[in-house]
């Protein structure tokens, strides 16, 4: 625990990051799991009762299968004296909520890392407050912010919405708000921030915009008569089975050190003179399980892509089913109505006409 406490303050401090965070988190729950029975073999013997500080369902919400993060705050909560029940990834919002009333939970804690998770998130508070919930609410993830916790999540439950920014933040949130004499100033200061935040949202959002009219009035004009329109090698689909030795040499590997939270492009990340040892350790780890996966053909890479002729009519695309279809005119273009597909601007459905 005392291990943890310095892993917290140094990535809090920003002298420590991600990857070794959740190296240390992974070592200390072997070693909490190799000392467990031992624990509860004591406890046995000498008859403590002692209770735990308060129980937290923890869970990555639907639709989300990221588990990074939520899995280090339950480590860190756990080491801490805190029960934690951990549902898992890709979880609903009914599978939560009834676990907290089964669990007679203190604390919901969502986790998620991709954007969908965000309008999830969302939906879980309205339900906590349709439903009567009176616990804290914590927000966690790569994608969420203060800001977003503040204006979109925060309005849907009357009671505590905590955005946590990261793990090492957890357990100064759970016990402030789990403890009688720190909950109410920690609520008030929460709430006021909250608010600042909404109000500086709404400013924002104060500025004018184009009208519809407006904006079709700015579209792309051109004179089709003399385009020039280039005609690909084929019409209709191809399907692709690629192997990854093809694949490999273009990822970006950009996107990966920024998913933990390493941020800057590469290759320039590695020689980046705070984290670049730790970029470079990761990029080494994440190589070694490249080439496993490549060795023992652990993955397969398949793709499908096609050309189709098409045309705008008004705000809507038309897509030709039947390549020698494509129509000059809007007359010609209704009368094939029984070979095209339409795809709407406003809806993006793309009804058979």
């Amino acid at each position: 625990m005392d291990g943890m406490k310095v892993v917290g303050d140094l990535f809090g401090a920003g002298k420590m990051f991600l990857p070794q965070v959740v190296k240390s988190a992974r070592a200390m729950k072997k070693a909490v799991a190799y000392l467990l029975p031992f624990m509860e073999d004591e406890k046995r013997r000498t008859g403590d009762t002692s209770r735990s500080q308060g129980k937290v369902v923890l869970a990555t919400v639907k639709g989300d299968v990221h588990d990074i993060g939520k899995n280090i705050v339950g480590v860190v909560l756990g080491c801490n004296n805190y029960e934690v029940v951990d549902l898992g990834v890709m979880v609903t919002c009914d599978r939560i909520l009834q676990a907290a009333l089964d669990e007679r939970a203190d604390i919901i804690g969502l986790s998620g890392l991709i954007t969908p998770s965000l309008d999830e998130m969302a939906f879980v508070a309205r339900e906590m407050d349709r439903r009567g919930f009176t616990v804290p609410l914590l927000i966690g993830g790569a994608t969420t912010s203060k800001q977003h916790t503040a204006v979109k999540i925060a309005p849907s439950y009357r009671h505590s919405t905590v955005h946590v920014l990261d793990a090492s933040r957890a357990v100064d949130v759970v016990s402030s708000l789990l403890n009688p004499a720190q909950r109410t100033p920690f609520e008030s200061a929460n709430h006021a921030l909250q608010e600042d935040l909404r109000q500086a949202f709404g400013r924002r959002r104060e500025r004018a915009l184009l009208s519809y009219e407006a904006a079709r009035a700015n579209g792309f004009k051109t004179d089709w008569r003399i385009a020039d329109i280039p005609v690909p090698s084929f019409v209709g689909r191809r399907d692709l089975d690629v192997g990854l030795e093809e694949i490999i040499p273009y990822i970006d590997w950009t996107y990966f050190f920024s998913a933990w939270e390493l941020k800057g492009r590469f290759p320039a990340v590695l020689t980046h003179p705070e984290y670049g040892p730790a970029a470079r350790e990761l990029y080494g780890h994440a190589l070694t399980l490249l080439r496993d996966i490549q060795d023992r053909r652990l993955l397969s890479a398949k793709g499908v892509y096609g050309f189709w002729p098409v045309n705008s009519d008004g705000d809507d695309i038309v897509l030709f089913a039947d390549p020698s279809g494509v129509m000059k005119s809007r007359a010609s273009a209704c009368s094939a109505s029984r070979s095209r597909c339409r795809m709407t601007s406003r809806t993006g459905r793309w009804p058979i006409s």
